[in-house]
Protein backbone atom coordinates (compact mmCIF):
# COMPACT_ATOMS: atom_id res chain seq x y z
CA UNK A 1 0.00 0.00 0.00
CA UNK A 2 1.31 3.59 -0.69
CA UNK A 3 2.23 5.92 1.75
CA UNK A 4 -0.09 9.47 1.98
CA UNK A 5 2.15 11.27 0.33
CA UNK A 6 2.81 9.03 -2.57
CA UNK A 7 -1.31 8.61 -3.65
CA UNK A 8 -1.60 9.81 -6.70
CA UNK A 9 -5.45 10.10 -6.08
CA UNK A 10 -4.71 13.50 -4.11
CA UNK A 11 -2.31 14.86 -6.98
CA UNK A 12 -2.39 18.16 -8.13
CA UNK A 13 -4.03 16.94 -11.97
CA UNK A 14 -6.70 14.96 -9.56
CA UNK A 15 -7.52 17.68 -7.15
CA UNK A 16 -7.62 20.22 -10.13
CA UNK A 17 -9.90 18.11 -11.93
CA UNK A 18 -11.95 18.09 -9.15
CA UNK A 19 -12.09 21.88 -8.69
CA UNK A 20 -12.80 22.21 -12.22
CA UNK A 21 -15.73 19.37 -12.19
CA UNK A 22 -17.46 20.84 -8.87
CA UNK A 23 -17.61 24.73 -11.22
CA UNK A 24 -19.25 22.74 -13.70
CA UNK A 25 -21.66 20.21 -12.38
CA UNK A 26 -22.55 23.65 -9.73
CA UNK A 27 -23.25 25.65 -13.12
CA UNK A 28 -25.38 23.23 -14.62
CA UNK A 29 -27.08 22.71 -11.71
CA UNK A 30 -28.11 26.27 -11.14
CA UNK A 31 -28.58 26.48 -14.96
CA UNK A 32 -32.21 27.24 -14.76
CA UNK A 33 -30.73 30.78 -13.49
CA UNK A 34 -28.99 31.59 -16.35
CA UNK A 35 -29.48 33.44 -19.67
CA UNK A 36 -28.15 31.42 -22.81
CA UNK A 37 -25.59 33.47 -23.52
CA UNK A 38 -24.36 32.90 -19.82
CA UNK A 39 -24.38 29.37 -20.53
CA UNK A 40 -22.58 29.46 -23.96
CA UNK A 41 -19.95 32.23 -22.45
CA UNK A 42 -19.55 29.87 -19.44
CA UNK A 43 -18.98 26.65 -21.69
CA UNK A 44 -16.69 29.09 -23.95
CA UNK A 45 -14.41 29.42 -21.18
CA UNK A 46 -14.93 26.10 -19.15
CA UNK A 47 -14.93 23.47 -22.13
CA UNK A 48 -11.15 24.13 -23.27
CA UNK A 49 -10.72 23.82 -19.54
CA UNK A 50 -12.19 20.85 -18.69
CA UNK A 51 -10.75 19.04 -21.59
CA UNK A 52 -7.16 20.18 -20.64
CA UNK A 53 -7.47 19.03 -16.85
CA UNK A 54 -8.83 15.66 -18.27
CA UNK A 55 -6.22 15.11 -20.30
CA UNK A 56 -3.85 15.51 -17.14
CA UNK A 57 -5.33 13.34 -15.46
CA UNK A 58 -2.97 10.44 -13.92
CA UNK A 59 -3.27 6.88 -14.43
CA UNK A 60 -4.05 4.97 -11.75
CA UNK A 61 -4.09 1.43 -10.85
CA UNK A 62 -6.92 0.20 -9.59
CA UNK A 63 -7.31 -2.37 -6.48
CA UNK A 64 -11.17 -2.59 -5.76
CA UNK A 65 -12.34 -2.39 -9.20
CA UNK A 66 -16.06 -2.87 -7.10
CA UNK A 67 -15.92 -0.13 -5.47
CA UNK A 68 -17.05 1.67 -8.39
CA UNK A 69 -19.98 3.51 -8.79
CA UNK A 70 -22.60 5.69 -10.64
CA UNK A 71 -24.68 8.23 -8.80
CA UNK A 72 -26.52 10.01 -11.25
CA UNK A 73 -29.98 8.91 -11.65
CA UNK A 74 -31.96 8.35 -15.37
CA UNK A 75 -34.50 10.69 -13.81
CA UNK A 76 -31.61 13.12 -12.79
CA UNK A 77 -29.93 12.57 -16.20
CA UNK A 78 -33.80 13.70 -17.69
CA UNK A 79 -34.36 16.49 -15.58
CA UNK A 80 -31.06 18.08 -16.19
CA UNK A 81 -31.25 17.61 -20.03
CA UNK A 82 -34.87 19.19 -20.30
CA UNK A 83 -33.70 22.37 -18.63
CA UNK A 84 -30.93 22.46 -20.82
CA UNK A 85 -32.79 22.12 -23.70
CA UNK A 86 -35.33 24.41 -23.14
CA UNK A 87 -33.06 27.06 -22.50
CA UNK A 88 -31.08 26.23 -25.72
CA UNK A 89 -33.94 26.70 -27.25
CA UNK A 90 -33.02 26.83 -31.41
CA UNK A 91 -29.81 26.83 -30.53
CA UNK A 92 -29.76 23.31 -29.02
CA UNK A 93 -29.38 21.08 -32.77
CA UNK A 94 -26.13 21.18 -34.90
CA UNK A 95 -24.63 19.12 -37.28
CA UNK A 96 -21.17 17.42 -36.73
CA UNK A 97 -18.85 14.59 -38.36
CA UNK A 98 -18.55 12.40 -36.36
CA UNK A 99 -15.85 9.62 -36.82
CA UNK A 100 -16.64 7.13 -33.92
CA UNK A 101 -19.69 5.86 -36.44
CA UNK A 102 -19.20 3.69 -39.00
CA UNK A 103 -20.06 6.64 -42.02
CA UNK A 104 -17.69 9.03 -40.30
CA UNK A 105 -18.01 11.31 -43.84
CA UNK A 106 -21.76 11.93 -42.90
CA UNK A 107 -23.52 14.75 -40.94
CA UNK A 108 -25.50 13.53 -37.90
CA UNK A 109 -27.67 15.78 -35.60
CA UNK A 110 -26.27 16.43 -32.74
CA UNK A 111 -27.20 18.15 -29.06
CA UNK A 112 -25.94 20.92 -26.76
CA UNK A 113 -28.35 19.75 -24.58
CA UNK A 114 -27.04 16.22 -24.88
CA UNK A 115 -23.34 16.82 -24.64
CA UNK A 116 -23.61 19.00 -21.50
CA UNK A 117 -25.88 16.63 -19.72
CA UNK A 118 -23.44 13.73 -20.28
CA UNK A 119 -20.46 15.57 -19.33
CA UNK A 120 -22.27 17.04 -16.27
CA UNK A 121 -23.65 13.08 -15.44
CA UNK A 122 -19.61 12.40 -15.74
CA UNK A 123 -18.56 15.16 -13.66
CA UNK A 124 -20.57 14.16 -11.08
CA UNK A 125 -20.31 10.68 -10.47
CA UNK A 126 -16.18 11.16 -10.62
CA UNK A 127 -17.38 13.91 -7.68
CA UNK A 128 -19.89 12.02 -6.03
CA UNK A 129 -17.66 8.96 -5.85
CA UNK A 130 -14.01 10.98 -5.12
CA UNK A 131 -16.08 12.39 -2.15
CA UNK A 132 -16.58 8.74 -0.26
CA UNK A 133 -12.92 9.48 0.98
CA UNK A 134 -11.66 5.72 0.99
CA UNK A 135 -8.53 5.03 -0.94
CA UNK A 136 -10.44 2.36 -3.35
CA UNK A 137 -13.41 5.17 -3.99
CA UNK A 138 -10.88 7.65 -4.89
CA UNK A 139 -9.13 5.26 -7.37
CA UNK A 140 -11.95 4.10 -9.15
CA UNK A 141 -13.25 8.05 -9.40
CA UNK A 142 -9.80 8.90 -10.85
CA UNK A 143 -9.76 6.12 -13.41
CA UNK A 144 -13.24 5.92 -14.21
CA UNK A 145 -13.16 9.86 -14.91
CA UNK A 146 -9.69 9.03 -17.38
CA UNK A 147 -11.29 6.50 -19.26
CA UNK A 148 -14.93 8.54 -20.18
CA UNK A 149 -12.44 11.61 -20.75
CA UNK A 150 -11.07 9.14 -23.45
CA UNK A 151 -14.30 7.44 -24.70
CA UNK A 152 -17.14 9.76 -23.32
CA UNK A 153 -17.03 13.43 -22.00
CA UNK A 154 -13.59 14.94 -24.02
CA UNK A 155 -15.05 14.00 -27.19
CA UNK A 156 -18.38 15.53 -26.09
CA UNK A 157 -16.19 18.69 -25.77
CA UNK A 158 -14.28 18.82 -28.87
CA UNK A 159 -17.97 18.35 -31.26
CA UNK A 160 -19.52 21.31 -29.43
CA UNK A 161 -16.99 23.50 -29.00
CA UNK A 162 -17.19 24.48 -33.12
CA UNK A 163 -21.16 25.55 -32.40
CA UNK A 164 -20.63 27.69 -29.12
CA UNK A 165 -17.96 29.14 -31.10
CA UNK A 166 -19.99 30.17 -33.81
CA UNK A 167 -23.26 31.14 -31.77
CA UNK A 168 -21.47 33.74 -29.56
CA UNK A 169 -19.39 35.30 -32.58
CA UNK A 170 -21.87 34.57 -35.48
CA UNK A 171 -22.77 38.77 -35.32
CA UNK A 172 -19.08 39.77 -35.88
CA UNK A 173 -18.52 37.63 -38.78
CA UNK A 174 -17.54 39.52 -41.73
CA UNK A 175 -16.19 38.36 -45.23
CA UNK A 176 -12.46 38.21 -44.82
CA UNK A 177 -10.69 41.40 -46.39
CA UNK A 178 -10.06 40.05 -50.05
CA UNK A 179 -13.73 39.55 -50.57
CA UNK A 180 -14.91 42.55 -49.05
CA UNK A 181 -12.63 44.32 -51.54
CA UNK A 182 -14.49 42.96 -54.54
CA UNK A 183 -17.31 44.89 -53.53
CA UNK A 184 -15.35 48.06 -54.08
CA UNK A 185 -14.59 46.63 -57.75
Amino acid sequence: MSSYIDDITISKPVLEMLTVANEYCYFIQNVSNKTVNDVLEFIYRMGPLLYLKGSLIPEVTVQNPEANERFVTAEEWENTFYVLREKMGTKDEFWMIDPQYINENEPIKASLAENLTDIYQDMEDFIMLYQKNTLAARENAVNECRNLFATHWGYRITTMMPKIHHLLHESEQEPPAFLQSWDNL
